[in-house]
């Protein structure tokens, strides 16, 4: 089973918009210091709508070799494309990951019938296990309760990344899943209350710059500790302020003010905070101790 704190890592890049592979290193060395329980590389975070496939491939490569297996790492594979997600999805399971993120279809709105073919088809090509991503502010279409049942009976379908901040949703199938599906939230600002309500574990953001406070948060949610929400919720600001523009705008510009990664550059159609947010974001994040 998936659970604990998995960091979606940004992907960051030079000013000539290249990879810059040394803050990814030293960015992964940070996280492995923190205690963080495991990667994803190339999800939305990393900003994979803007890599080239074989980015995304040498992204993973460098990932795995970088992290030599003292955490798992995830991969995101999916597209609105199925046979896409599943050519890129057998590139990348001849890495040593733990399973392959695939994300709700976007812009082209399937219905439920059509995601369950989707997120069945790429399961049945594909010897590692298939973790959904439900994300409707991004993809519009949401996978419905019923339809999360269903793929949760799917021998090769392992858990669900869950983004939809409505924890209501969440509680509609949790007690109806198989007890060894992955129940993590997608969402900082919810994630303490999905995991005392049941889940398992974040892919996070926030993690980039505050590693062992979220893994500390989250094994005390987990261990149904209610002293954990009134502690969260005083660190709300913050954790709101990295999302005050589109992820990941915010988080590279705080790795930048942290030091962690050389630049907060990003790929068109994202821009980098104007000089007022980042004055905003550089305040806050020195007003929470251990964040900047």
């Amino acid at each position: 089973m998936i659970k604990g704190v998995y960091t979606a890592l940004v992907t960051p890049f030079k000013k000539d918009g290249q990879i810059d592979f040394d803050s990814l290193k030293k960015l992964i060395q940070f996280q492995l210091e923190g205690g963080i329980q495991g990667f994803v590389v190339c999800g939305t975070t990393g900003e994979s709508p803007t890599l080239t496939q074989k980015e995304k491939i040498q992204l993973l490569d460098f990932v795995c070799s970088e992290v030599s297996g003292a955490v798992p790492v995830i991969f995101g594979s999916g597209t609105n494309s199925t046979i896409d997600s599943i050519s890129l999805s057998k590139e990348a399971e001849k890495f040593p990951i733990e399973a392959l993120l695939t994300v709700v279809p976007y812009y082209n709105k399937p219905p439920q019938d059509g995601l369950q073919l989707h997120f069945e088809a790429i399961a049945n090509n594909v010897e590692k296990p298939i973790l959904l991503y439900n994300v409707p502010g991004r993809t519009i279409t949401s996978l419905e309760p019923e339809t999360i049942i269903k793929l949760s009976q799917h021998e090769n379908i392992c858990g669900i990344k869950e983004a939809n901040a409505d924890i209501n949703n969440f509680s509609k199938y949790k007690n109806t899943v198989p007890e060894d599906f992955s129940l993590l939230s997608g969402d900082d600002e919810s994630c303490v209350g999905f995991c005392l309500l049941g889940g398992h574990g974040v892919i996070s953001v926030c993690s980039h710059i505050a590693p062992k406070r979220m893994v500390d948060w989250i094994a005390r949610a987990l261990a149904k500790d209610e002293t954990v929400r009134t502690e969260f919720r005083q660190q709300g600001t913050w954790i709101e302020k990295l999302y005050m523009k589109s992820n990941p705008i915010p988080i590279k510009a705080a790795l930048e003010l942290k030091g962690i990664i050389a630049s907060r550059d990003l790929r068109l159609p994202l821009l980098g905070l104007s000089d007022s947010d980042m004055k905003e974001l550089t305040y806050i994040l020195k007003e929470f101790s251990g964040t900047l």
